[in-house]
């Protein structure tokens, strides 16, 4: 059960099927077939097994121990991963290769719309992959399956039920899934029930740094020792399927609900009192909730064979309704958030031809974006985008060869007076090389160059003020966000050198990257305060980004394995500030032991220092935390299986802060946490 990171083909990884976890992890991607190592991209791959073995409450947490992929957490219900240094706008999270359309990339206390623990197969680009996906990906995307379509016909039905408790949140999480074959159709429902109180912690909640830095801002905020105030909530979620399996294909459709509240940690919003009108009025010093609803409908029709060149014709279409509303007391709406968006793409993938295979595709979205109430801080934002793209693969000999190329058209068009609308052009293309040296090795090198057009959040906050006093502030963060009208699109070089080695028993990825950012677009903290919270404006500045990612696998025995795996990251601007919230320095390794029925494993991870936190930030300490984790599959009931888990997580109680988090300086991560779960399926 050891959890490897792969090389897979560019658009194998972005657009698998629901099946992608066979064994020996080929993906077939609208017709393009590849196998490991097969191309010069960095990939993570986890199959089905591996993510039951890691799974959590959401994704950053889920994929934190991936080499290049780290989590900022807002509290349990928000994990948002960050790849290389990047998250937000430019890690684009996608469900069975759509967009998920909800408000996690406008701000870090936003939740992402994915179930983990329903995933059958999780896939991230480490790095630029806007060929596909436009300007949302530039720093890199996740891809989660899971199995709303079929794209066969299933022999009997299949069936899963989990239950799992977890003692430092109190965290009892319920998810079920069945899908029935009748005839040619398919049916399919899952659901998700999870309940959490408030984090326990091994001291206090509010680090001492942060409050000798703003102490009038956080004197009336109990700094509460043991536990985190105010970060309990609840997520239901629902999802019925239908699929049609053709003679050549198969056509789907599904629909999801989603309800997620969950609480906001005091303190990180601090305290805001402001005269008007001879009167008093506080803001903030209340606890704030996320009260979040999304619905979304999916169609896809997948048809091969079509011609003596057309491998594979596929087309999705998505529909989106999302909305949360930030509660600062009993009935009272900060902000309502809301974003209706419709998604198309047409890919199609031609036969070989000669040497050259590949795929040409059109992708256009529409969205309607707003923040409204009484802190309104973004205008309603039209937001169309169109998109084309074409990439091709050579095989020639011990050489396979890619190349790609993109045209992106995007338009934000404000529903506000005196506020002009933005349009950009950006354009995207690649070219790598795999060598395959001899049976044990190969040598990949890849360039891209990457554009991106700037987000509604990051033209349009608290636009037209007239000083910077007049500012809105986004109590769930804590700061004044100031937009910037004139920003210009985000232009990056980068480059990969990875060597993929299976040498006598060892199994090991080695990569090294570079991006070079042209307009970088940042929230740089101005070092100002309103009212005693930050000023973070949105600028446009050069950025270097380069690091290493290393996973080896070493099997000891048929029944033993050991890991080592470990990363970093160095991100400096023109000014030469360093990009704020970067992860640290990690190397870690882990021990397993795996058979038919019981599997184990002992992990430690190893974060240095961030000394190098950014302009007005503060350091963050290092950790090392100790986890374990055991499974065991009793023998066949009614030709099922039952498996019991357990994990203990953070075995010696450490404090830790993650730099990656706006959240570090108020809520550290949960302390030592026992967790039991049973799994039955069929």
């Amino acid at each position: 059960m050891t959890m490897k990171t792969k090389l897979l083909l560019l658009s194998s990884v972005l657009m698998a099927g629901a099946n992608a976890q066979e064994a020996d992890f080929e993906l077939i991607v609208q017709g393009v077939h590849v196998r490991d190592s097969e191309t010069a991209l960095p990939v993570t791959l986890l199959s089905e097994e591996e993510i039951r073995a890691v799974a959590s409450a959401n994704l950053g947490d889920t994929l934190s121990m991936q080499p290049g992929i780290n989590n900022s957490s807002f509290g349990p219900a928000v994990g948002q991963p960050v790849i290389r240094g990047q998250q937000g706008r430019r890690v684009m999270s996608l469900t069975n290769g759509m967009a998920n359309a909800d408000a996690s990339g406008n701000s870090a206390d936003h939740a992402t719309t994915v179930e983990p623990m329903l995933a059958t197969g999780v896939e991230v680009l480490r790095g630029p992959s806007t060929l596909l996906y436009g300007g949302g990906a530039i720093g890199g995307v996740i891809n989660v399956l899971d199995n709303r379509f079929a794209d066969s016909v299933l022999e009997k039905p299949m069936f899963s039920i989990e239950g799992r408790h977890d003692t430092a949140t109190d965290m009892k999480t319920f998810v079920g899934s069945l899908s029935v074959p009748v005839g040619n159709f398919v049916w399919h429902i899952d659901a998700t029930d999870r309940q959490w109180n408030d984090v326990e912690i091994p001291g206090l909640a509010i680090h001492p740094d942060y409050l000798e830095e703003e102490h009038e801002e956080h004197e009336e905020v109990e700094n509460t020792n043991g536990f985190i105030a105010n970060s309990r909530g609840e997520t239901q979620a629902a999802t019925l399927g239908l699929s049609y399996v053709l003679d050549n294909g198969f056509i789907g459709f599904s629909f999801n609900r989603m309800t997620n509240e969950y609480g906001l940690p005091p303190g990180v919003h601090g305290h805001h009192e402001e005269e008007e009108g001879g009167a008093e009025e506080e803001h903030g010093a209340e606890n704030i909730f996320i009260d979040m609803e999304r619905e979304r409908y999916d169609f896809i029709a997948s048809l091969n064979d079509l011609s003596p060149w057309v491998e594979s014709l596929n087309y999705r279409l998505s529909y989106t309704d999302y909305e949360h509303a930030e509660m600062e007391g009993p009935g009272l709406i900060g902000t309502q958030f809301s974003n209706d968006s419709w998604q198309q793409r047409l890919q199609l993938t031609h036969r070989e031809m000669g040497n050259w295979h590949g795929v040409f595709g059109l992708q256009h979205s529409d969205e309607t974006f707003s923040a409204v109430g009484e802190e309104s801080f973004i205008p309603e934002t039209d937001i169309n985008s169109f998109g084309i793209f074409l990439i091709e693969a050579l095989h020639a000999n011990a050489f396979t060869y890619e190349f790609g190329l993109r045209f992106n058209q995007d338009e934000l068009d404000p529903q506000a007076g005196g506020v002009l609308k933005r349009s950009f052009s950006t354009q995207s293309y690649s070219g790598s090389v795999l060598w395959d040296t001899n049976a044990q090795a190969s040598l990949g090198l890849a360039y891209s160059h990457s554009e991106r057009a700037p987000s509604t959040e990051e033209l349009f906050s608290n636009v037209g003020l007239v000083s910077v006093g007049d500012c809105v502030i986004h109590f769930a963060t804590g700061s004044c966000e100031i937009g910037n009208i004139n920003l210009n699109e985000e232009r990056s070089n980068n480059l990969d050198l990875s060597l993929y080695l299976s040498l006598l028993r060892l199994d090991a990825t080695f990569t090294l990257f570079f991006n070079k950012f042209d307009d970088y677009i940042y929230q740089a903290n101005t070092g100002i305060e309103v009212d005693e919270f930050s000023v973070r404006a949105y600028q446009n500045n050069g950025a270097d980004f380069y690091g290493m990612e290393m996973d080896m696998v070493f099997p000891i025995t048929n029944d033993w394995s050991v890991r080592f795996f470990g990363d970093t990251v160095t991100g400096k601007l023109e000014n030469d500030n360093y990009v704020p919230r970067l992860p640290p320095y990690r190397l870690g390794s882990e021990l397993i032991f795996s058979t038919a029925a019981l599997n184990a494993s002992l992990s430690v991870l190893n974060a240095a220092d961030q000394n190098n936190s950014g302009f007005g930030e503060i350091a963050t300490a290092g950790y090392t935390r100790w986890d374990v984790a055991i499974d065991y599959a009793l023998p066949s009931i009614s030709n099922g299986e039952l498996i019991l888990f357990s994990k203990v997580k953070n075995i010696t109680n450490e404090e830790i802060r993650l730099s990656t988090s706006f959240l570090r300086g108020f809520a550290p991560e949960s302390g030592r946490s026992l967790e039991l779960g049973v799994r039955y399926s069929f």
